[in-house]
């Protein structure tokens, strides 16, 4: 007893608001998994305390929130930390996650009918599964995060759950038959103890805009890249940057990223270049001049050939500024 005492101690000694959210409050032990904090989830992540609770705090309220941004941001990283703050461990049981694509349906994700070998039968997807775990657990949160949330139809993937999924809609007094309910009294309903995580990439020219039915019912954040904040830098040189280094690399995805941000007729802020495409592989070596220019040859380069595929003099003058001497 005197262990577990210890354990918690820190935590309930912090200093708290009185809107206590879940990132600053003591989880309840369960099981094998360890306490998850808030210091825990900001470990790695270029943001403030501040805006990591703010989004933490819509989560919790809005049961509904998409982390929307540009490529390389980390929003799938990002996410992860995001659930794991709020529910208070790295629970696998409590933390749930699935990619869209255009095939993923309403099968998949709620309920219907698959072969079996001798024929179909009426089988649970992904989330109803989910959602009937945590409804047997009511007094703990459940994240379920969805990756590439506009590559689906979404109307379609969820159905009556458009309804349900709403915060204040949460809960047994509007369960409703499903599509594939064997009766009227074979209810659904989403617990409100589930929180549903989207995660959308802002710069897919293929996909549509996200269903204002289901838009509404979302909460939206947004996803900066990091380059600006004095972790990135700090980042750097604990993987052995030079200074120079860390002041060119920062310079030079700054000034790519307004010079994009300012392209308002093709591109714009939602095409900016993420950090995260300097946040890995760089070896026992750490951060050299030959990996910077590795990443912007083998990456960047392709990405930007892709965004100016109809001006290529401003290709090759970008080409010629990220690889010089």
């Amino acid at each position: 007893m005197d262990e577990v005492i210890d354990r918690y101690k820190p935590l309930v000694q912090q200093q708290s608001s009185p809107n206590l959210v879940a990132t600053e409050r003591m989880a309840n032990f369960k099981g094998e998994d360890e306490l998850y904090t808030l210091d825990d989830a900001l470990e790695g992540l270029f943001v403030d305390r501040t805006t990591f609770q703010r989004i933490v705090q819509r989560l919790q309220h809005k049961k509904n929130l998409i982390l929307q941004g540009p490529p390389g941001v980390g929003k799938t990283f990002f996410a992860r930390r995001v659930a794991y703050a709020l529910v208070g461990s790295k629970s696998k049981t409590h933390v749930g996650m699935v990619q869209f694509h255009q095939s993923y349906s309403y099968e998949d994700f709620v309920q219907g009918f698959r072969p079996n070998g001798t024929g179909f039968q009426l089988k649970n997807g992904l989330f109803y599964e989910f959602c009937r775990k945590a409804e047997a657990d009511p007094e703990e949160d459940y994240v379920f995060i969805v990756d590439e949330i506009n590559r689906g139809n979404l109307s379609k993937v969820f159905g009556e759950l458009m309804m349900l999924i709403e915060a204040d809609k949460r809960g047994e007094e509007y369960a409703i038959p499903l599509a594939y309910s064997a009766n009227p009294q074979d209810t659904f309903h989403v617990p409100p103890n589930v929180h549903i995580l989207g995660l959308m990439n802002t710069a897919d020219r293929s996909l549509a805009m996200v269903d204002y039915a289901l838009r509404r019912r979302f909460s939206f954040m947004d996803l900066e890249p990091g380059f600006a904040s004095s972790l990135f830098a700090d980042f750097l040189r604990e993987h052995k940057a030079s200074e120079s280094l860390v002041h060119r690399l920062i310079e030079d995805m700054k000034s790519l990223n307004a010079e994009i941000e300012m392209d308002r007729a093709n591109l714009g802020p939602g095409f900016r270049i993420g950090h995260s495409y300097f946040c890995q592989g760089m070896g026992t070596s750490g951060v050299t001049i030959d990996w910077y220019r590795q990443v912007i040859d083998t990456e960047i380069l392709p990405l930007l050939r892709e965004y100016w595929f109809d001006a290529p003099e401003k290709w090759d003058e970008w080409a010629r500024r990220l690889l010089r001497d």
